[in-house]
This record gives C-alpha cells, sequence and structure tokens, in this order.
C-alpha cells in the first residue's frame, strides 16, 4: 500500500464504514454487512472491504464476495437495508445480546487491503476552470432503483429542483446542484446511467487552493445522502 494511500486513510476522521441490515428470503433478521470502500489520495475509490456477521454462525469474517454479488445480483439487494451505525448497533442487540465492536474491531476482520493504490483514468487533460488553481470530476455509482419518494427527500436535502420526469427512461439528468464552498466551487448532476441499470452523481470539483479537504466532505456526504434513500454505493471513480 502506498504512503499517500496509507496517509488519506488515516487522516480521514469522517464516519468511514457502511452498515446494511441483511434479511433472509421470507423477511427475517439474518445478519449483518459492514463496508468501508478505501480511497486513494484524490478521494477516489481505491478498493472495498467488507465484514459480515450472521445469526447462523454467529461470528465475524471476511465478507469481500457478499460485497461483490451485492452490487449485481438485486434479489440480494431486496434483502439489504441500507442503515446507520445507531440502527445497526440496536439490531446486534436484539439478535445476540451484545454490544456491536467499535470501528477498530470490524476492520480486523475485513478481507486484505490492496496493495497499492490504483493509477487514475483521466478522460481529460489538467486544464482547471479559468479562475481555479485545479479541477476534478467524479461519478459516484449507484446500484438500485430510485424512487419517487427518494428523488423527493433529495430534492428537498439539496435544494435541488427536479428538471427531468423520473418515469420517462429517455430522461438522463434528473436535477443539478451548486455549491460555493470558501472559494471553491462544487456541483453535481444526478443521472440515470448505464441504460438504466445504475444511478450516478457526476460531481465537479473547482479548487482554489492548495488544501483539499472539502472535497473528501462533500463525495462522503453525498454517499451517504444516497444510501440513506436505500441506493448501494459501487464506485467513486475520477475523470479529470
Amino acid at each position: 500500500m502506498t504512503k499517500t494511500f496509507v496517509a488519506r486513510q488515516a487522516a480521514d476522521s469522517s464516519p468511514a464504514l457502511h452498515y446494511y441490515v441483511v434479511h433472509d428470503g421470507a423477511g427475517g433478521p439474518e445478519g449483518l454487512l459492514v463496508e468501508e470502500f478505501l480511497l486513494a489520495a484524490d478521494y477516489s475509490s481505491a478498493g472495498l472491504v467488507s465484514g459480515g456477521w450472521s445469526r447462523e454462525e454467529g461470528q465475524w469474517r471476511d465478507a469481500s464476495s457478499t460485497s461483490r454479488r451485492l452490487r449485481v445480483d438485486a434479489a440480494l439487494r431486496a434483502r439489504v437495508t441500507p442503515v446507520g451505525r445507531a440502527a445497526a448497533a440496536a439490531f446486534y442487540w436484539d439478535l445476540c445480546g451484545a454490544d456491536l465492536p467499535d470501528e477498530p474491531e470490524l476492520r480486523a476482520c475485513f478481507g486484505g487491503l490492496p496493495a497499492q493504490a490504483p493509477c487514475a483514468l483521466r478522460l481529460s487533460g489538467p486544464e482547471a476552470r479559468s479562475g481555479f488553481r485545479e479541477t476534478r470530476v467524479y461519478r459516484i455509482l449507484f446500484a438500485d432503483e430510485l424512487t419517487q419518494d427518494a428523488l423527493a427527500a433529495l430534492s428537498e436535502a439539496w435544494q435541488m429542483p427536479v428538471t427531468g420526469d423520473l418515469a420517462d427512461p429517455e430522461v438522463r439528468v434528473l436535477g443539478a446542484v451548486r455549491r460555493q464552498v470558501a472559494g471553491d466551487a462544487f456541483r453535481w448532476d444526478l443521472r440515470r446511467v448505464a441504460a438504466g441499470a445504475a444511478w450516478g452523481l457526476d460531481v465537479t470539483c473547482d479548487l482554489v487552493g492548495e488544501h483539499d479537504e472539502a472535497v473528501g466532505v462533500l463525495l462522503r456526504g453525498l454517499t451517504t445522502q444516497m444510501r440513506q434513500q436505500g441506493l448501494i454505493p459501487v464506485t467513486v471513480d475520477r475523470f479529470r
């Protein structure tokens, strides 16, 4: 693992673990899935690690195969509910009468880390938008369906006018948001991608100064808000 990869993981103190309640085919409680996206120095995805606990086994173990299946198996996604840590802890207590392990303990059961952060994909040159030091473009990709209620909740949370009809499969962009933070400019578009098989947030970051911490805060916050509406994060790619 590269030094920059280690430094990014150690320096980012905001909540990093994603919790999911897993039910069996009949809707009964089955277990927990806990995931963490590992980030490169520019906040793009460098890997995904996870651990799982099931009522049947009664112990935590590496769950990387389950996390991979979750992104491609709609039947599995139908049995999984994104939750926060408090809800996961209550669920765990109800099933086994014990406190949910703290996050360092949970990470100990995750699978192996990638040897190094991957080389970033770039689809355009390094030129920044006029007036800014650097321009970055990211796509946060999500699996599962976006419901009308979820769209309304995101529109309210982001103060985002809905500009497209969710029911129309030909509509690609449903809304756009602009924000200014200490001179930096951010924009994200909510769009249908992969012929409707997934949803994405295309995020443009125009940075003034040398620090980029606001990028990480924004990307993580957007991911959390989408998870709260039931969508499953797949990756964060950087294109510029």
